[in-house]
């Protein structure tokens, strides 16, 4: 076997309560974005095209979803004598008698995984942020400046930078410098470089730190293991990437990251990105051509395989599968796989799962909703009750009851169970 130079962990096994309904059945990294896609692929595509060849993806919640998703790992030429995808669920034994208990703990339960393949890196990443980044310049980096640990950031507002990992970092160089200071979601940061969840460890001191990190009552990289590093005066140091980076934690933020997409100058370029996904999962490379009927109105948009389109569709990314019939509008909105969407029906900022049908007539948002949270979300496999108007920043859970809908309107900022 070939010993790795770098073997790269993904974190993607979690949900977050934010994304509501879109997480019900999938962990947050197998969330389809972009019209074909999904999230977990921003980091798979950045691996294949930095080089990294062996790959594990940690995952614990709702793992079919993404296991169906990875398959063989062909989509980003992860076949062959010494290069794969590893996907490492929990699991408990004589040693260990817990599920993963957080980030850092996932890693630490397949430390063995680590030590049968002996890389001289460890790239430990996030499976649910939009960005294009070559990790070979940050691991060439850390080696460079013999560092311990070297993380990722990118800099932020800072009324923005109280939501993450927080650093104050040395100019060293342009590409980083060491860390002075580091902060998890901080009140009133001292710092202005966010946290991108993407780590650079040398192999033994990983060891070390997550040992330690056993012997306390929480288990996170963000909030354990870097301070403990910084306390403990190892070689800590921050890189700073100065690309695009997409969060999508809550609905809003993966409503306006896809959002990135679309204009005549989008800062997401899918193509000139080279994303790679599994165009055999949900039959995308199977589906016949878009279609756009006589009527129909495309515009400022993206719609992919298997999408027929006789009604208007405005600033929306429609995913393969959907059909709006003549008389339907959809303005601002995410359309997941296999939606039906009838006559007369408005849609205004909706994200909509899969397998869902909006009947005749039926209202979701408002062109000027002014809501703080305007962006209204549809679980999948729902039949949509015809003439029914949905308000503002509702939230509709997957499978509602025929008899569960209300007659005839569901209020702003509403949720239906």
């Amino acid at each position: 076997m070939q010993r790795p130079s770098t073997l790269a962990m993904i974190l993607a096994g979690g949900r977050v309560d934010e994304l509501g309904v879109l997480t019900h059945y999938r962990p947050k990294s197998a969330v389809p974005f972009g019209g074909f896609a999904r999230v977990i692929d921003f980091p798979l595509s950045n691996l294949l095209h930095s080089g990294i060849e062996r790959i594990a993806i940690l995952s614990q919640y709702r793992s079919y979803s993404l296991i169906n998703h990875i398959g063989t790992g062909a989509a980003w030429d992860m076949i062959g004598r010494n290069r794969g995808i590893s996907i490492l669920p929990p699991f408990k034994d004589y040693d260990n008698p817990h599920w993963y208990r957080g980030s850092a703990d996932a890693v630490y339960q397949n430390l063995d995984y680590i030590q049968y393949y002996g890389p001289s890196v460890i790239l430990i990443l996030s499976g649910d942020h939009v960005y294009q980044m070559d990790y070979r310049r940050m691991i060439r980096y850390h080696h460079e400046h013999d560092a311990d640990l070297t993380a990722a950031f990118i800099e932020v507002e800072p009324r923005a930078a109280s939501r993450f990992g927080v650093a104050e970092i040395a100019d060293d160089s342009e590409d980083g410098g060491r860390m002075l200071s580091y902060e998890e979601k901080p009140a009133n940061p001292k710092g202005r470089w966010a946290s991108l969840t993407v780590f650079c460890f040398r192999p033994a001191v990983l060891f070390e730190v997550l040992k330690k990190n056993q012997k306390g009552d929480s288990y996170e990289f963000g909030r354990d293991i870097i301070p403990m590093m910084m306390r403990e005066q190892y070689k800590v140091h921050g890189y700073k990437f100065r690309g695009y980076w997409g969060y999508t934690r809550t609905i809003d933020e993966y409503w306006q990251t896809s959002m990135d997409l679309l204009g005549p100058d989008p800062k997401i370029d899918l193509e000139a990105w080279g994303i790679r996904t599994n165009l055999a999962h949900r039959n995308i490379a199977d589906r016949q051509p878009v279609k756009i009927g006589p009527h129909g109105c495309l515009e400022n948009s993206m719609a992919y395989n298997g999408c027929l389109i006789e009604g208007t569709v405005r600033n929306s990314i429609l995913f393969p599968g959907v059909h709006v019939m003549a008389g339907a509008e959809i303005n601002d909105s995410i359309i997941f796989f296999d939606n039906t969407v009838h006559a007369g029906v408005c849609l205004n900022r909706v994200v909509s799962d899969v397998n869902t049908v909006f009947n005749r007539d039926v209202r979701v948002g408002e062109p000027q909703c002014e809501k703080p949270s305007r962006v209204s979300v549809i679980g999948w496999n729902n039949s949509i009750p015809e003439g029914l108007h949905i308000g503002c920043g509702c939230r509709v859970a997957p499978r509602i009851a025929p008899e569960k809908w209300p007659k005839d309107k569901l209020e702003d900022g509403e949720e239906l169970q």
